[in-house]
């Protein structure tokens, strides 16, 4: 009976070891993907490797190839830390030096570690060691900064859509960055303020393009988002554009429009910083009218100006707002690119422009090298 307690404990003892194993090795784990822990598990695991390789390179090499070791070099410049890759490659080295010494001189037959082979390992080992030392200067490990990136474009995104309006009401937005990228200097943000009763929109275009205005594209998005709706309508842009001179950037300034629109009586103010004029279908008449706002651009001179132009949608009419990579291209002045805009949206007027943003950059600037963003808002008859 004595055994018994003794057992008993002798298991328990040995299952709450394990089970504090576990849980070390998990939380290391967890530490080690976000990019705070030990890369010692990496590490000694792509060192195990390393002699495997070797012993299968003499044993059949005609299957395993001495440039094999070129699979943990490559694993090890994305997982380790440049200098526990140093560690790495030593023995990467010393791997092959026995090789060498035991398959013989590689003038004696195929299969044996060549001077290529040296190359091809030490050029692997290289370009590994350039992309640790970029993650160790970013401080973003590999297997996150790909999440950050998609967190981000998911980020704005969200923040660049609309809400929802009320009955009578339809409102369209699509966003294409240039050269297909996932990341635009196009962006909007959007919220309904006075209660509920007031749209208020901005549409901005960062200066330059693409990835290389991305980075401050979602520094303004945020910005901008928080300051939507905490000023007076026309309190926004002056402080938008205080806050794009504070910045201090070599390329800073950047095009906007404000859409302040009451969505009880339809009669709306739009504010402009430097962009394109806004488009209104008056559907009693079926023409488009520019309405052109007044402002410089963004992140200029100080103590700037923004006189609003006003208007009023009344059933059935459409505002569209746009940014310039949709109307201007080299072989045609703006005028043109507007025209052709409006004649193809023109064919959306029987349908509501349900979908119609999305259509209307495909058939106006689909093959266009910028970033193209266009907004539809309609009052429904």
């Amino acid at each position: 009976m004595a055994r018994g307690p003794a057992a008993d404990s002798y298991t328990a003892r040995t299952r709450r070891a394990v089970h504090r194993a576990r849980i070390a090795l998990r939380k290391s784990g967890v530490d080690y993907f976000r990019g705070d822990g030990s890369d010692w598990i990496a590490l000694a695991g792509l060192l195990l490797t390393i002699p495997v390789l070797t012993w299968a390179t003499v044993e059949a090499p005609v299957w395993w190839s001495p440039a094999a070791l070129v699979l943990p070099i490559v694993a090890g410049g994305l997982l380790l830390r440049p200098a526990s890759l140093l560690g790495l490659y030593a023995a990467a080295a010393a791997a092959l030096i026995v090789e060498s010494a035991i398959l013989g001189p590689y003038t004696e037959g195929p299969a044996r570690v060549t001077p290529g082979t040296v190359l091809v390992v030490a050029a692997c080992g290289f370009f590994g060691l350039l992309i640790a030392q970029f993650r160790a200067r970013v401080g973003v490990p590999w297997r996150r900064g790909g999440t950050m990136l998609f967190d981000l474009r998911e980020r704005i995104r969200v923040q660049s859509a609309l809400p929802r309006l009320p009955r009578g009401w339809h409102r369209e937005m699509a966003l294409r960055p240039a050269g297909g990228q996932s990341f635009s200097g196009d962006f909007v943000v959007a919220a309904r303020t006075n209660g509920g009763r007031t749209l208020e929109v901005v549409l901005t275009d960062v200066s330059g393009k693409g990835m290389d205005a991305a980075s401050r594209a979602l520094l303004l998005s945020g910005a901008f988002g928080g300051l939507l709706g905490s000023l007076p309508p026309h309190g926004f842009l002056p402080a938008a554009n205080g806050y794009l001179l504070r910045q201090d950037w070599d390329e800073g300034f950047a095009t906007s429009v404000h859409l302040v629109l009451d969505l009880d009586s339809g009669d709306y103010e739009l504010l402009s910083a430097g962009h394109l004029p806004a488009l209104q279908l008056h559907a009693g008449s079926g023409r488009w009218e520019e309405k052109t706002a007044e402002g410089p651009l963004l992140g200029v001179y100080d103590g700037a100006q923004f006189d609003p132009v006003k208007g009023s949608l009344r059933s059935g009419d459409v505002l569209m707002l746009f940014t310039d990579g949709l109307v201007e291209a080299n072989d045609r002045d703006i005028s043109e690119g507007m025209d052709r805009l409006t004649g193809e949206a023109d064919r959306y007027v029987a349908a509501s422009f349900q979908g119609a943003a999305w259509h209307l950059i495909e058939a106006v600037a689909k093959d266009v090298n910028d970033d193209r963003a266009l907004l539809l808002i309609c009052r429904e008859g």
